[in-house]
């Protein structure tokens, strides 16, 4: 299941109702991406855009290839967009699988995918000004160093 939202979300509630339905699971993964400004590094805020039809396309795609490639159980993605402050919760990856590597792989496989490839752009503003955030060498490389996924086609 996908949720692309502007509206925040509790990332405790998202994983309790995820885990409700463990028929045959041994393994649940979560994980939560958030808003980061540190004082070496301050970010006031970011809005995350996108095209809604190739986004939604895109991670459905990726979401069903992980479930084909981990053999998982249910798996569950929610990226927000729109203008979000330090703190908030961006995204989260929840994997349910019978056991705890295909579940760990799996999450990091789609954590990787969303971090790089996804269609989402965000525009950091800062206090000397807005910039366009770049994919950074080591998410193309944690990427790179996952297991491939197959084709499905």
């Amino acid at each position: 299941m996908l949720s692309i939202q502007s509206e925040p979300f509790d990332p405790g509630a998202e994983l309790n109702a995820f885990i409700a339905a463990t028929d045959g699971a041994g393994a649940a993964v979560t994980f939560t991406g958030i808003m980061r400004s540190t004082p070496d590094d301050p970010v006031s805020a970011m809005t995350i855009e996108h095209y809604p039809e190739l986004a939604r396309a895109e991670i459905e795609r990726i979401m069903s290839r992980a479930m084909e490639q981990f053999s998982l159980l249910d798996v569950r993605v929610i990226h927000r967009f729109g203008r979000l402050l330090p703190g908030e919760p961006i995204m989260q990856v929840m994997t349910l699988a019978p056991h705890r590597r295909a579940a760990f792989e799996a999450a990091e496989y789609l954590m990787d995918y969303l971090k790089t490839d996804a269609p989402f752009w965000k525009l950091e503003e800062r206090p000397s000004g807005a910039s366009w955030v770049e994919s950074k060498a080591s998410d193309e490389g944690a990427r790179a160093a996952r297991i491939p996924i197959q084709s499905t086609s």
